[in-house]
């Protein structure tokens, strides 16, 4: 068994565990291994965290897959693979992202159904179906046994409500995928109308949900896998930019706030060098 191989079928085990699989979004090296070091059992890429390191409003398809192999090699842990909407419209294009991210180590990955055109945010039904089908088929012949996730994002864009949400994964579960995800569920009632429709395991992303909501009561109405997103890279992002326009303005009061950087360098000191 190859360590890509036993990463893949740990991740698959992950989503059948006692508990929901609680999945951050590092966007480096640097914070893929601090969340190594807090006792995480996976971790997933962020193509926002992508496009925010690279200093873009989006990142490319190259940004994505070498942020792929980065997060892949940083810690042992499992990395699932946000890859959008696989970066081509055609579903035989968009499925070979998927073993392009198997080269560079990842354990999963996810294909959505957003076009990336915000005049025609969400591809027609059919075509959407076909995309994850394609991408089964791909999936099913990799070397390894990687944890596919086919996403609805309708939610998001507000083009369609959550019966059209439910119908989309309802349809990607018929047509193989192993885990299902609609970015934009907001509501425990949103939620467990999802979970309760489908028969594989759900994901759902905090990052747009009520943040009352608390990992227990995901557990009790049955979500299996619960992500961030790019939350933890905007959460970042805005503690930069406050302290930064402090220092532009004369003031340095943040510094009293700087925390040691004890922690990070023990995160850090297993992979360092002598």
């Amino acid at each position: 068994m190859t360590d890509q191989t036993a990463r893949a079928t740990r991740f698959r085990a992950l989503h059948e565990g006692p508990g929901p699989l609680l999945l951050p979004n590092p966007w480096d090296a640097g914070t893929a291994r601090l969340l190594a070091s807090l006792g995480f059992d996976a971790l997933a890429t962020t193509s926002l965290g992508v496009a925010n390191q690279a200093g873009r409003t989006r990142a490319t398809r190259q940004d994505v897959l070498d942020n792929c192999r980065v997060l892949s090699e940083a810690t042992p842990l499992p990395v699932n693979a946000d890859l959008e909407n696989g970066f081509a419209d055609d579903p035989a294009e968009a499925a070979k992202m998927i073993a392009d991210a198997c080269a560079c180590g990842v354990a999963g990955a996810s294909i959505e159904d957003a076009t990336g055109d915000r005049r025609t945010p969400i591809y027609d039904f059919g075509l959407a179906v076909e995309r994850v089908r394609a991408a089964v088929e791909v999936t099913r012949g990799l070397p390894v046994p990687l944890v596919l996730t086919a996403r609805a994002e309708g939610l998001l864009y507000d083009a369609g409500d959550l019966g059209d949400a439910i119908m989309r994964l309802q349809a990607f579960e018929e047509a193989g995928a192993d885990v299902l995800y609609a970015p934009g569920l907001r509501t425990l009632d949103e939620m467990r109308a999802v979970v309760s429709s489908v028969g594989r395991p759900v994901n759902v992303v905090m990052g747009f949900a009520d943040p009352a909501i608390t990992l227990e009561q995901l557990a009790e109405i049955g979500v299996r896998r619960v992500s961030i997103g790019g939350a933890l890279s905007r959460f970042a992002l805005g503690s930069f930019l406050d302290a930064a326009k402090q220092m532009r303005d004369g003031r340095f009061g943040f510094v009293a706030d700087v925390p040691p950087m004890s922690e990070p360098y023990r995160a850090f000191k297993p992979y360092s060098t002598p």
